[in-house]
């Protein structure tokens, strides 16, 4: 079975803008009724929180489809802080990375041939994620062009996002797109977007 969660990833927030970010918007969930101020660890799972905020009255307004009245959404979970974050079940690295100077695609996975990260192709991209966690600045050599790249730039897919700020909807329906819309313009950057299972 498991616990399943939609994750929204802001992929320009900084570190320091991440904190007062995340307060505003919990400000702005909380004032729509989408979730409380009251927080539990009920069915949270993310990687660097174990509670999240309830949902509110008005948490309907933020999913697709809440037709089903037994259907009740845990806690949204806040993440702050540089990390890399990722959707699927049971994976920690990217498919492929494409560089954002040359396009060339570096396959990371060969699927279907291969389930399991080449660690020697990983690497790189692994290193330049650490320093990058760590200082806010790394980098990586494209393997076609030569060019040193910043983590933050390259592309790993959909299923992959780097960013200093993100929140875990644990159990809800799929979210909206009208609620995703009004989301991404408050947070004000661009946004990663990920489903997942725990």
């Amino acid at each position: 079975m498991g616990d399943f969660f939609e994750r929204v990833v802001d992929l320009e927030a900084t570190a320091e803008e991440a904190g007062p970010l995340a307060g505003r918007m919990v400000d702005w969930l909380a004032a729509e009724g989408i979730i409380t101020r009251a927080t539990s660890g009920d069915g949270v799972y993310s990687p660097s929180t174990d509670h999240g905020y309830v949902p509110g009255p008005d948490w309907v307004r933020a999913v697709a489809d809440a037709s089903d009245p037994s259907w009740l959404p845990g806690p949204v979970a806040v993440l702050v802080g540089r990390a890399h974050h990722v959707g699927g079940q049971g994976e920690d690295e990217a498919d492929s990375a494409t560089c954002p100077r040359c396009a060339a695609r570096t396959v990371v996975i060969d699927h279907p041939e291969s389930f399991e990260a080449d660690e020697e192709v990983w690497q790189p991209f692994r290193e330049g994620i650490e320093a990058w966690k760590a200082t806010g600045r790394g980098e990586v050599p494209c393997p076609a062009c030569g060019v040193p790249v910043p983590v933050t730039e390259w592309d790993f897919g959909p299923e992959f996002d780097l960013g200093a700020l993100a929140f875990d909807f644990w159990g809800w329906p799929p979210l909206g797109v009208r609620f995703l819309t009004e989301f991404r313009a408050r947070l004000g950057h661009r946004t990663g977007t990920q489903s997942g299972k725990f």
